[in-house]
């Protein structure tokens, strides 16, 4: 760990070193990046004993240490997980690269010829915590997108993170690109995060991800400019007339899948008049799947023998809470569901479960959220899901990007203009 003395200037080197390798890396050919992005994956694959080995390490001081479960369950890697991490890597590489793509274009009356293109932001830095998976997507997506990044990914990955650092490095190296294209600066702590937010000139973008203490210390202290991702306090809301399946379906999948991510569901409200079509059923899933319930009367009065429902609370309804947990309310009808979620929302997702055309448009119109899911689960808020590779993120600000956030999220745009001998009159 660097002294607090040498510690702006080792991040200011990174940081210098990353701005070279993105010099170099944004006049390098599609070809070029997809070939390091296949050697990365393939890399990853044959440094899986060592990628799980770290990892390990960095569960027994988490467990040590009380990480809490949702954190422990996004740290965690095994083989299989490193085989989907490479997976993701490949399914980037074979996308289109945003470089270079005219975003409009058009000849003025007076001759001049104009373009609009997409080109990279130049140096991306990655602030998140407890997520190995997120090191990788951050460098291939930034790789892909012409981009260098410079990643901090928190004291509890350090041993798994150093691993994955290494081998994306040296697989980029080997396949002719800067190995500078992805480094970390884990090794200089909390004092290396507040200068990598401050490096304003050679970093040009910082996104953080994780919970909502972390987004917002960088928010309120970064000079660099910041996208912002999003805490996610998302919603299901059943319709009245919704499908029982599919409302069952919906709201379990939305909470269970993989409770610890940001785009779980942490609220159910079913109207009304679909509660006693719902709720009993729904209530004995998701307690047989072991999920803790928070409900008002309502819900209470229509829980199935041995279903525990303890009283909901404004804290509950406000939480994110990244575990087997979950609010559920009943209400009077669409307008009652709609004021409930703009209160609670964070604006990450909500879906409704409706056979009702006019309620899904009040749904997808009046409601503020990054993305809106029509009989769908919230789950499905995710770059892969949605055909954007691995993302980098959850936009829920609404600057430049919102809602996952891939490759062209991470390129800027230039005009160029071509005259011939136009002076301005």
């Amino acid at each position: 760990m660097s002294t607090p003395s040498t510690t702006q200037d080792a991040v200011l080197a990174v940081c210098g070193r990353a701005r070279e390798a993105s010099r170099a890396l944004a006049t390098a050919t599609r070809a070029a990046k997809d070939a390091a992005l296949y050697a990365a994956a393939d890399a990853l694959v044959a440094a899986t004993d060592r990628v799980v080995a770290a990892n390990a390490l960095d569960l027994e001081r988490g467990q040590t240490d009380g990480l809490a479960a949702g954190l422990l369950d996004r740290l965690r890697l095994d083989g299989s997980r490193v085989a989907a991490i490479a997976d993701a890597v490949r399914e980037v590489a074979a996308l289109p690269d945003p470089v270079g793509e005219v975003v409009r274009g058009r000849t003025l009356p007076n001759g001049l010829r104009l373009r609009q293109v997409r080109v990279p932001m130049g140096v991306v830095g990655m602030v998140y915590e407890a997520r190995p998976n997120v090191t990788v997507d951050a460098a291939v997506l930034a790789v892909k997108s012409g981009n260098a990044a410079v990643l901090r990914g928190g004291s509890a990955a350090l041993e798994t993170n150093t691993v994955l650092v290494e081998v994306l490095r040296e697989a980029f190296a080997g396949a002719g690109l800067p190995a500078d294209v992805v480094q970390s600066i884990d090794e200089h702590g909390r004092e290396g995060v507040r200068h990598l937010m401050r490096a304003r000139g050679l970093v040009d973008v910082l996104v953080p991800r994780g919970g909502a203490g972390l987004i917002r210390s960088v928010v309120e202290e970064a000079t660099v400019p910041v996208i912002e991702t999003g805490v996610g306090n998302c919603h299901v809301y059943v319709d009245a007339g919704a499908d029982p399946d599919q409302a069952v379906a919906i709201a379990v999948n939305s909470k269970t899948h993989r409770p610890s991510v940001c785009n779980a569901a942490e609220t159910v409200l079913v109207h009304a008049a679909a509660a006693e079509a719902v709720l009993p059923r729904l209530l004995a899933e998701l307690a047989a799947a072991g999920v803790r319930l928070h409900g008002d009367d309502r819900v209470a009065a229509l829980a199935p023998d041995g279903v525990e429902v303890e009283p909901v609370t404004d804290e509950d309804w406000a939480t994110e809470y990244l575990a087997l947990e979950l609010a559920v309310g009943v209400v009077d009808d669409l307008d009652a569901a709609l004021a409930h979620i703009r209160r609670w929302s964070s604006g990450h997702t909500e879906a409704i479960v409706t056979s009702d055309l006019r309620s899904a448009e009040r749904f997808t119109t009046e409601l503020d959220s990054a993305a809106i899911m029509v009989n769908a689960s919230t789950r499905f808020t995710d770059g892969g899901q949605l055909g954007l590779g691995a993302e980098i993120g959850i936009s829920t600000q609404k600057l430049h990007a919102r809602g996952p956030m891939g490759l062209a999220e991470l390129t800027t745009t230039r005009w160029l203009v071509h005259g011939d001998g136009h002076v301005r009159p």
